[in-house]
């Protein structure tokens, strides 16, 4: 059996290669775009990927007024001049050949870059920049291929706390030989830098600028001729605005329109993500497109001709789980909202060539595909298509995962997920449980689709029931939901984990909460190590692949986004190496040694924090291995390690026991 990874943006398509897949026994994971795919990458390590090498533009890519990238040199609109960068300074040459030096104040560490013409040529744009840090991590390859010596790698890799570069906004009027700086913050970013977007006239030029620490989102417009500067956004929170790492939104926070000053802004500012109109020429909000408790989950289509927005979200139907797909339409003031779906399932469409009409395609982990033939005008069903039978999949023994929902810490909320029993279970008997765990803040990961494939069947025909769930602090909820891992990535959904446990088993007499085990790789590996740590009372045994074990020792951008900028106290706290004295039960660490996501220090420092505090640990390192590496080895490898510490009583699923 292979792990197979397919990416494709045809829903239809990709559910149709998963369903043969499966069938002949593979592993599959799918994705509809590239980068949750690879994002998906890193983190399953697939034998293999199939992928689409045509894929759709999405939303944010549709054209507007961004000019072409800025350059440290470019010739003028009307062709008279020619701007370029000598000595970290601003020149500009005339079409005579006579050089004119506008900028007096850059130096090596704070040289001007990024030059870019106003569309009538009097004014030029540029960015004094301040060179931040270019730390690098460092690998070794122990084992080449070819053999010989061991091989020394290293890059650049920003840490949490790291200088980043700053942009300072400088305008220098070419006639007059005069400089501007407007009174405006600089932009400060580990690797992206301000993208202009003109406005109408050609006077006037906006930005989106994002904080450091994720607690302020602007849009900056700037007066080319005057440089007076006006915010036509300015967002805050007191925990984040999520705007990085956001492969599991489809969609851009800010969209410009293109035949109208008006912007079509996403935010969380009521407490759920929904859509706003901007008007930009004033800088303020019209109106709130989208409203209630529920969150928006992606814009399919922005038409501005008919003023109409199409999206999809999920919460909107009473009763069903909350993190289904539905599909929507909706007109910029707000009115005329039409549900494109109503099937209890999650939902993927694929319209016919003109719009009219569409296929509307939903399913459950427990309910095979449905496929119904829709009207785009008002969203009613023409005829359903196709019902999926399960019949000889039921009597060849297959049994799908079911969906489970219990009340979370505060006694309210419901927090979903699915439990994957053995074949051949004995009600009579006790089965240990295996918790697979993901508790990143950038998405939300019980499965919600229907596979033919079973689901974690290794550790299930083993003997084990293997769950998974998705507590308070990942995303696709409430804010206050996914506030919960503000400055506190240790916590994981961990409250709502164990009493989601505790309540199958009052359900379920054979789910033994006595012997519970988790594993999970990257932030998962930082989870379930974090188990053991931090609630050894309830989990037994756990796995830890490629983790992240201290939130100081990962990448920037996606640490500062969910714990925070400056570094701080918390820090230490969330830190599974600063509390590595606190281990019980059983740990498996496991770490490629070429792992370019996670740095593998981060599971070696863990390794020595454990040594001090004189603490027994399992290890496996995969030479050449990268992020979640060790394949089918590694996989036997975590199952004997639960077979060992969770007793699991194989002969109770049905199966022989394994052996090495």
């Amino acid at each position: 059996m292979s792990r197979i990874l397919v990416i494709d943006d045809d829903v239809n398509l990709l559910q149709m290669v998963k369903l043969m897949l499966e069938r002949v026994g593979h592993q599959v994971e799918t994705a509809k775009e590239g980068m949750q795919g690879i994002q998906m990458a890193a983190e399953h390590q697939p034998d293999l990927a199939i992928i689409d090498g045509r894929q759709p533009e999405e939303v944010e890519s549709r054209p507007d007024r961004t000019r072409r990238r800025p350059t440290d040199t470019g010739a003028s609109p009307d062709g008279r001049w020619t701007a370029f960068v000598r000595d970290h300074n601003v020149f500009v040459r005339s079409a005579a050949g006579e050089e004119i030096r506008l900028s007096e104040d850059g130096r090596e560490g704070n040289a001007y870059a990024r030059l870019e013409w106003a569309p009538d040529s009097r004014v030029l744009v540029a960015w004094r920049v301040e060179a931040g840090d270019r730390k690098e991590v460092y690998l070794i390859r122990s084992s080449p291929p070819g053999g010989g010596r061991a091989q020394f790698e290293s890059r650049y890799y920003a840490l949490p706390g790291d200088r980043f570069p700053r942009h300072e906004l400088n305008l220098f009027e070419v006639a007059s030989r005069k400089q501007f700086k407007p009174d405006v913050d600089r932009f400060e970013h580990e690797s992206d830098a301000p993208r202009l977007r003109w406005n109408r006239d050609g006077k006037r030029f906006a930005w989106r600028q994002v904080d450091r620490g994720h607690q302020r989102l602007r849009v900056i417009e700037v007066h080319c001729e005057t440089g007076a500067v006006r915010n036509l956004i300015d967002e805050r929170s007191e925990t984040f605005i999520w705007t990085t790492h956001t492969e599991a939104l489809r969609l851009n926070l800010v969209n410009w329109l293109e035949k109208s000053e008006e912007i079509i802004y996403a935010s969380e500012r009521d407490g759920w993500r929904h859509l706003y109109l901007v008007d930009a020429a004033a800088g303020q909000i019209r109106n709130q497109i989208t409203r209630g408790e529920w969150v928006v989950r992606g814009i399919d289509r922005i038409d501005e001709d008919q003023r109409q927005i199409w999206f999809h979200a999920c919460g909107t139907i009473p009763g069903q789980d909350p993190y289904f797909i539905h599909f929507y339409r909706v007109n910029f003031d707000g009115t005329g909202l039409v549900a494109l779906t109503e099937g209890n399932g999650t939902h993927s469409l694929e319209f016919s060539p003109d719009r009219r009409f569409y296929l509307d395609t939903w399913s459950r982990v427990d309910q095979a595909p449905v496929i119904e033939l829709r009207r785009s005008a008002d969203g009613r069903r023409v005829c359903i298509l196709e019902e999926s039978d399960t019949s000889e999949l039921v009597e060849s023994g297959w049994q799908p995962p079911e969906p489970f929902v219990a009340k979370g810490r505060d006694g309210k909320t419901d927090i979903y997920g699915i439990i994957c029993r053995p074949p051949h279970l004995d009600p009579s008997k006790k089965y240990p449980v295996i918790e697979s765990i993901y508790a990143g803040p950038q998405n939300s990961y019980v499965p919600k689709a229907f596979s033919i494939g079973p689901r974690f069947r290794s550790l299930t025909d083993a003997g084990f029931i293997v769950v998974q769930v998705d507590g308070m602090g990942t995303a696709n909820r409430s804010k206050a939901f996914h506030d919960v891992c503000w400055k506190n990535l240790k916590d994981a959904g961990f409250p709502d984990r164990i009493l989601w446990h505790k309540a199958v088993a009052a359900a379920y007499p054979y789910y033994d909460i006595q012997r519970v085990g988790i594993y999970g790789t990257s932030a998962g590996g930082q989870n379930a190590a974090g188990a053991v740590l931090f609630h050894p009372e309830f989990y037994r045994a756990a796995v830890a692949n490629s983790g992240c074990h201290d939130n100081r020792l990962d990448k920037a951008s996606w640490n500062e986004q969910w714990m925070g900028y400056p570094v701080g106290p918390h820090y230490a706290e969330c830190s599974n190496i600063e509390n590595a004295s606190r281990l019980q039960g059983r740990l498996f660490l496991v770490v490629g040694e070429l792992d370019r996501n996670v740095p593998p220090e981060s599971t070696l420092r863990f390794v020595d924090a454990l040594i001090r505090a004189n603490k027994d640990f399992d290890l496996l390192i995969i030479p050449n291995g990268g992020h979640g590496a060790g394949g089918d080895y590694y996989q036997r490898r975590m199952k004997d390690f639960f077979l060992r510490h969770l007793e699991a009583d194989q002969a109770a699923a049905g199966r022989p026991e394994a052996g090495n």
